[in-house]
């Protein structure tokens, strides 16, 4: 059992087709994370896939948490560092998602 995880997998999907087995491995990954921590641990979980949008990666750690039978709290929500700004009416520079849960 561990006190903290840290999720950072490279990109899962690199189109549009592959968001369905990106949120398939995905899920995998952060349900394993949450079946491993100890009571009230923290699981730092990130995605670096545009196609996996912020409403598939908060679903998914939705669904992972329901399949695990594990409470998760989100406590912040965090994107790019100062050093990778977001460009206005580029999307695709908005890429970065990362989650820091109690999970319990």
């Amino acid at each position: 059992m561990f006190d903290v995880i840290i999720l950072d997998p490279p990109a899962f999907t690199k189109s549009a087709k592959q968001i369905q087995k990106a949120y398939g491995g995905y899920k995998e990954i952060n349900l394993r994370a949450m079946r491993l921590l100890r009571e009230g641990g923290i699981l730092v979980t990130c995605s670096c896939s545009y196609y996996f949008d912020e409403n598939n990666f908060y679903s998914m750690l939705m669904h992972a948490a329901k399949d695990s039978h594990k409470k998760v709290q989100v406590l912040e929500k965090r994107g790019a560092a100062p050093d990778h700004p977001v460009l206005i009416g580029y999307p695709q520079s908005e890429y970065l998602k990362c989650a820091i849960c109690r999970v319990s």
